[in-house]
């Protein structure tokens, strides 16, 4: 009798493990970018000899901030002296298996760049051809901590199957949180962030972590304040 059950145990299938169930709005599916939004100064060097990196090493400033447009959101960066970029919006794309994510940059020259890709275990990984270069282009966005990130772009040769080489990286830190600092705070009323301004209404004081969320409650306070009470157990 147990060795029949033990045979009809073994003959079932396991438990596949569940995916995590898809974002149900952008702002649900941006969230976990949280950690980028404010100021950041950002070091940067291309891939090559000691003398190659030194000679051409750069800083630049990074702003991230929330926009909002009716039931759309994303997430603007302003750069300062960058040297590749200096504008970009990342968006999320949803698709029928898994959540994609859409970062179109600016050039200083103004040309524009779109990278697509997905996030995983805190790795953003874009990727996109370059038909003018003959290559294909990857940009990788790491979130090692809440004050640190890393930015780095690879390429190989457009359509080939060699193994991505760096050409450029960047580091980046936020600007007057200490390095060991936690991150803690009121939560913001819009994205869920760590907030960093009041904004009043009715009477009354609420956080946000950005002017894209403070000019957005402003705009609707009342349909934020309903989506933050929705949350509440």
């Amino acid at each position: 009798m147990h060795a029949a059950l033990l045979l009809v145990t073994l003959a079932l299938p396991a438990d596949e493990p569940k995916s995590p169930p898809k974002p149900a709005t952008a702002k649900e599916a941006l969230q976990p970018f949280n950690v980028l939004v404010g100021s950041w100064k950002g070091s940067g060097a291309p891939e090559g000899t000691k003398e190659e990196r030194a000679a051409g090493v750069w800083t630049e400033t990074e702003s991230w901030s929330w926009q909002f447009k009716g039931d759309d959101a994303w997430l603007a960066l302003a750069i300062e002296k960058g040297k590749h970029y200096t504008t970009g919006e990342l968006r999320y794309t949803p698709t029928k298996d898994e959540a994609r994510y859409t970062l179109k940059l600016t050039t200083p020259a103004k040309a524009t760049a779109t990278f697509a890709g997905t996030l995983k275990d805190k790795v953003l990984t874009l990727d996109r051809t370059d038909a003018a270069a003959g290559e294909d282009q990857r940009l990788v966005v790491t979130l090692l901590h809440h004050n640190r990130h890393l930015v780095r772009l690879e390429a190989r040769p457009a359509a080939s199957a060699v193994a991505f080489t760096k050409q450029w990286q960047v580091g980046a830190t936020k600007e007057g949180v200490p390095f060991a600092e936690v991150a803690k705070g009121p939560e913001c009323i819009v994205s869920g962030g760590v907030g960093t301004m009041k904004v009043a209404y009715k009477g009354k004081d609420y956080w946000v972590c950005c002017t894209g969320c403070r000019d957005a409650f402003k705009d609707d306070p009342e349909k934020f304040l309903k989506e933050a009470a929705a949350k509440k157990p």
